[in-house]
């Protein structure tokens, strides 16, 4: 019989201990990797949940900045007379009257109604202090309507075709600053400055 020449036993020893730290460097490599593929499923999950919550705390920003404006209301109506009927009645109309209301917890300011695109109105009443020495009138633009006001706009005299052909408009800045304009229609757009 003859002996196989098997190497000596530190030999043996570090060739085990060298293919353990191959096993424990690849292992530990391959868990890195798996490590690094969550981190980046992590990453991604988050990326697209704050992808999310901006869009989120856009939108709320959007609806607080139409808020207030969305609680301005302009009401309007034809007003005056243009002529009498054969009985004395009056009949026709050479004017518009146009309420708006601050229906917002803030006040507006700069408020003004226009008619068409080239006339403004030419006097504010504020409703609520009809009883006081100035009769409630203010300036055109009204300077600054307070929460819950009501002020009686009035446009100049005209025929009844010019008063047809000049509907009203109201323009006005909220609280943050935002400038608007509210149409005979109902829209209410930002003005652009």
């Amino acid at each position: 019989m003859s002996l196989v020449d098997l190497g000596d036993v530190p030999t043996w020893i570090a060739a085990v201990f060298a293919g353990g730290a191959a096993l424990f460097a690849g292992l530990t490599i391959r868990s890195q990797r798996q490590q690094i593929t969550e981190q980046r499923e992590f990453i991604g999950e988050q990326s697209a949940n704050l992808t999310l919550e901006r869009a989120e705390l856009r939108a709320a920003q959007e609806e607080r900045k139409w808020a207030q404006a969305k609680q301005v209301v302009m009401t309007f109506r034809t007003a005056g007379f243009t002529e009498q009927d054969g009985a004395g009645g009056l009949i026709g109309y050479d004017r518009w009257d146009v309420h708006v209301v601050n229906g917002s917890d803030e006040p507006v300011r700069d408020v003004l109604v226009r008619f068409g695109d080239t006339y403004n109105a030419v006097e504010a009443v504020e409703m609520d202090s009809r009883h006081l020495p100035d009769e409630g009138r203010r300036g055109v633009p009204v300077a600054v309507m307070g929460p819950g006001r009501d002020v009686l706009f009035s446009s100049p005299r005209w025929a009844e075709a010019t008063v047809d052909n000049n509907r009203p408009a109201v323009q006005f800045t909220d609280a943050a600053g935002a400038v608007w304009c509210l149409d005979q229609q109902g829209v209410l757009v930002p003005v652009e400055e």
